[in-house]
């Protein structure tokens, strides 16, 4: 099924740039994951991993997704792609048609067309790629499942798409174990673009590879999406790398947005404790600097997502926290211009970035 839709209603519209043409947007994503217990495994809860979020990504950016491990990156991610169906609310895709598709209610058919603009690339090169197979045949799967492609014309467009990502067309009959870590990234970038996305989300994409080759690797995906005009969601705990790649930042704590603007503003002056806390773990690259300012430890665990505290989800640890902060949960709303945050008092504090 596919709707036309107007311009979404939510705060977290205003963030977006005004100059970019809206790609994707989510409106009160919910994804909850059923809690079974007792005898009858009937249901007793629910883990909210994601929980009311409303994001908007403008066509031919970068927008970096950052949180501790657990606090719903990936899931979001999941849910884009249509990796499960145990989500509520809406995603909306603007086609290069020119259509707004309402991605809940795809038919078979419509879904496999969104999942050939729409695609994922994996964590870990060792765990996502199927050892019994060679690159040709994972590069060329998607091919495959879009095009009706095979024979000659298949293998033409693979070997095209593993010598754009830094292979060798002739190593399309070897299988992953015969590559390195960041050559088996390489080849789940190629399967990722080989049917011709405009949209990618990245999760983690270079969290399992060493240091050496993560600059590589991220040099890679910045050619890549000028070369063929791709809008990226990329998902990391790693603010240092998501520094250097992304034009925004979204933060997320306990399945919820609780900050987002443009990664230059927010890495200067953050506008919520918890991105203050993330920031203040971000190594220097300066010797002199690294014992200037002071790392926030942040007390206590990550709250249950099945069971969040009363008002604000960050309360709990948060060394700034107020009565009404316990009250009262904060929307996420527009606190300068072009910039979003969830926290009651976001206009008072002086919060502390990375200098």
């Amino acid at each position: 099924m596919t709707t036309d839709l107007g311009q979404g209603t939510g705060e977290a519209a205003n963030a977006a740039p005004a100059d970019g043409a809206v790609h994707l947007e989510t409106s009160d994503l919910r994804v909850h994951f059923p809690i079974r217990g007792g005898i009858r495994n009937r249901v007793t809860g629910h883990v909210r991993a994601v929980d009311g979020v409303d994001l908007r990504v403008t066509r031919g950016e970068t927008l970096g997704l950052v949180g501790e491990s657990g606090c719903g990156k990936t899931t979001f991610g999941s849910s884009i792609v249509r990796t499960h169906d145990k989500m509520t609310g809406g995603i909306r895709y603007h086609a290069a048609d020119g259509r707004v598709l309402e991605v809940a209610e795809l038919s078979q058919q419509e879904l496999r067309t969104y999942r050939s603009e729409v695609r994922m690339i994996f964590q870990n090169p060792h765990s996502s790629l199927n050892p019994r197979r060679t690159l040709a045949e994972i590069v060329g799967e998607p091919l495959k499942i879009a095009e009706g492609l095979s024979g000659a014309a298949l293998e033409e467009r693979v070997a095209a798409m593993l010598r754009r990502v830094g292979l060798r067309p002739e190593y399309m009959r070897r299988y992953p174990h015969a590559f390195s870590g960041g050559e088996r990234q390489r080849v789940s970038i190629a399967r990722a673009l080989v049917p011709a996305p405009r949209f990618v989300v990245a999760d983690e994409a270079v969290s399992a590879l060493d240091v050496s080759v993560r600059s590589q690797i991220l040099n890679l995906l910045q050619d890549l999406q000028e070369e063929f005009d791709l809008t990226y969601l990329f998902i990391s705990h790693d603010l240092s790398v998501v520094e250097h790649l992304c034009d925004r930042v979204a933060v997320m704590y306990l399945g919820r947005i609780v900050e987002l603007s443009p990664t230059a503003q927010l890495y200067a002056a953050p506008r919520h404790p918890y991105t203050e806390a993330l920031l203040s773990a971000v190594p220097k690259p300066d010797p002199r600097l690294r014992d200037r300012g002071r790392r926030i430890v942040l007390t206590g665990d990550v709250p249950d997502p099945s069971n969040p505290p009363s008002g604000c989800s960050f309360r709990t640890r948060c060394r700034y926290a107020t009565e009404l902060c316990a009250a009262e949960e904060p929307p996420l709303r527009e606190v300068a211009p072009g910039r979003l945050s969830a926290c009651h008092h976001a206009e008072e504090l002086e919060l502390a970035g990375v200098a």
